[in-house]
């Protein structure tokens, strides 16, 4: 088995892969103050919860933007898991050209999200993944990086919002039945929900315009992908495996 661990600030994403499939995966908060030893034991109870041994991966693959916790991962593997795993970074063998002023400030996430979009869909192709922050990827049908956008993420937006603001609330994060809210509740619904969508909307329809227009495919990926994008026809596709898939290719790649 093959281990996969994509280390977001809010979330971690963990998927098991036999051969070339995935065979489970898990979503977990991301704890900052944990050590190894306790992320160990929160891996082997995830791992027997589906009769999975700990004890049975050949080896394993990290992205991470966290990096005071991509240490404390690196040595629960070697610690619990009995692998040393691959680290995302400078020097990884990936095949993509990265066209970035300095490549060395692009996040793991993104290039892992970058390799899976362009094997599983080809390009040129513009990869948005709902994370902590939203962040937009551009990559050419000659598998170059060109860049992208980062914007706050819905929830940061929201939160930003409800801390500012000394009459309004905190309300879910939902799709509204209408745009034109009939009380404050749904009035902040709409807004939130609706002023997103337009901002993905707008920061793709001016990326697919500087990179010559023409048919670029659209991916999504996060957790919160389901939600906004069943509100446009912007995204030709929801993929929330597309980081644990890019992982995937890329240990293929570097595992010797």
């Amino acid at each position: 088995m093959i281990l996969a661990i994509d280390l977001g600030n809010t979330n971690m994403v963990i998927g098991v892969f036999e051969g070339s499939s995935l065979i489970t995966s898990f979503r977990i908060a991301t704890h900052h103050e944990f050590t190894e030893d306790e992320y160990g034991l929160i891996f082997d109870n995830l791992l027997k919860s589906k009769g999975l041994d700990s004890k049975g991966f050949e080896g394993g693959i990290i992205s991470s933007v966290v990096p005071p916790l991509t240490t404390v991962l690196e040595k629960m593997c070697e610690k619990y898991l009995g692998f040393k795993p691959i680290l995302v970074g400078p020097g990884i063998k990936s095949g993509i050209k990265i066209k970035y002023d300095n490549p060395k400030e692009v996040g793991a996430d993104r290039i892992v999200n970058a390799v899976a979009a362009y094997h599983k869909y080809g390009g040129p192709v513009i990869i948005v993944d709902f994370g902590t922050a939203t962040t937009f990827d551009a990559i050419t049908a000659d598998f170059d990086y060109l860049g992208g956008a980062i914007a706050p993420g819905i929830h940061i937006s929201s939160e930003a919002l409800f801390k500012r603001a000394a009459r309004l609330y905190r309300v879910e994060i939902a799709k509204p039945e209408r745009i034109i809210g009939k009380n404050t509740a749904e009035s902040m619904k709409s807004g939130i929900y609706f002023g997103y969508i337009g901002l993905v909307e707008n920061i793709v329809d001016k990326m697919k315009e500087e990179m010559g227009g023409g048919r670029i495919f659209t991916v999504a990926t996060g957790g919160l992908a389901p939600l906004i994008c069943s509100g446009t026809k912007k995204i030709d596709a929801v993929d929330l495996m597309l980081t644990l898939d890019g992982l995937k290719l890329i240990y293929d790649k570097n595992k010797n």
